[in-house]
């Protein structure tokens, strides 16, 4: 009678769908993080709490695919057909595909219009954008380019421009830079008033795997329609595209 594991294994803890030896085996591939390129079978069956006969059956399946090799010294890494299919995706990437989805998500969370910004010089300009459902809303479209310095898109652009682009900065008053630094601070940027009177903004910045700045994602709604509770899901969403970005 096989062993029953005293610990679910990491694949078998996150998904109870699909087919566990597949799940099993994709989780191996994803032991494989920055500073862990090469893994013991002790390793790989620690990080994936599965033990070590049903690691080593699985990486078996996973080399003979050429995604997993095995090393003189007995470690693992990944093998060429992990490259051959980035590569792939690389080039099927959309920005659309990725962006459009979060957005209509925080649509369809809030009610209110949703956007995502990148700076375009002393510009930003608006890339994608979902409308909101009510017949009342900002009626900025995609394509539209908007101040850098107003708004709520804006100010997290400017906040979070590093340092290499953002030389107009020093031109700032102090005012702004208390701003810019508060921003910083708490992550996101919400007011009323400040492009349109009548507009309410939310934003969040998002980023490369680098810490680079490429955008922002906003919320706009009528004053009157502003709620706070709206700031926790801009964060998650600029986060969500900060992760697929």
């Amino acid at each position: 009678m096989p062993r029953k594991a005293k610990l679910q294994s990491i694949a078998d803890e996150q998904s109870s769908q699909g087919v566990a030896a597949v799940n099993r085996a994709l989780s191996l591939l994803a032991a494989f993080q920055q500073g862990s390129l090469v893994l013991t079978l002790s390793e790989l069956a620690e990080r994936t709490r599965l033990y070590k006969s049903t690691t080593l059956r699985l990486l078996t399946s996973l080399i003979n695919a050429n995604l997993i090799q095995r090393f003189e010294d007995g470690r693992y890494g990944l093998s060429y057909e992990v490259a051959r299919l980035y590569a792939i995706y690389a080039a099927s990437f959309s920005m659309e595909h990725v962006v459009k989805p979060v957005l209509r998500d925080l649509v369809a969370i809030t009610g209110e219009s949703a956007a995502y910004h990148v700076r375009q010089g002393t510009t930003r300009f608006c890339l994608y954008r979902v409308d909101s459902p009510h017949p009342v809303r900002d009626h900025i479209k995609e394509g539209d380019l908007l101040p850098l310095k107003r708004g709520a898109g804006g100010r997290v652009l400017q906040a979070f421009e590093t340092d290499e682009n953002s030389a107009n900065q020093s031109d700032d008053d102090d005012e702004d830079k208390d701003l810019y630094a508060r921003i910083r601070e708490q992550g996101y940027y919400s007011s009323i008033g400040d492009r349109e009177q009548s507009v309410g903004g939310i934003s969040a910045p998002v980023f490369r795997a680098n810490g680079k700045l490429v955008g922002a994602v906003t919320l706009t709604m009528p004053a009157e329609r502003y709620d706070e509770r709206f700031i926790e899901p801009v964060i998650a969403a600029a986060r969500k595209l900060s992760a697929l970005i």
